[in-house]
């Protein structure tokens, strides 16, 4: 009873983050904003639902493939999210008219 509780939580929790980067796709001004909510929102929903399916397991196998899927993605979202996003930059995206800095026209050194 407490495991299907603690896993219930947990889902409805990574939900709420997974709603959180959908609203933030829709929401947010430029390509980079949205690329931040979908990454660091998204993976903390979906990593949080992968912990929920480990918990509420009753195999050991199951539980060990969600572990190393939540491993995964943790190591992978991140970093293709920051690939997306200088590649968008070097192709010319704007940056939202609002933003304070653009940290990448000084300190690029290959050419845009």
């Amino acid at each position: 009873m407490i495991i299907e509780f603690v896993a219930g939580v947990l889902v409805i929790i990574g939900a709420f983050f997974a709603l959180v980067a959908a609203i933030g796709l829709v929401r947010l001004p430029d390509v980079y904003s949205r690329m931040h909510a979908a990454s660091k929102a998204g993976t903390v929903g979906s990593g949080l639902m992968m912990i929920a399916l480990a918990v509420i397991s009753a195999d050991g196998s199951t539980a060990i493939r969600a572990l190393a899927g939540l491993l995964f993605f943790i190591l992978t979202a991140p970093i293709a999210a920051h690939l997306l996003a200088r590649a968008a930059y070097k192709v010319g995206y704007p940056l939202w008219s609002g933003s304070v800095a653009d940290e990448m026209s000084g300190n690029n050194s290959e050419e845009k």
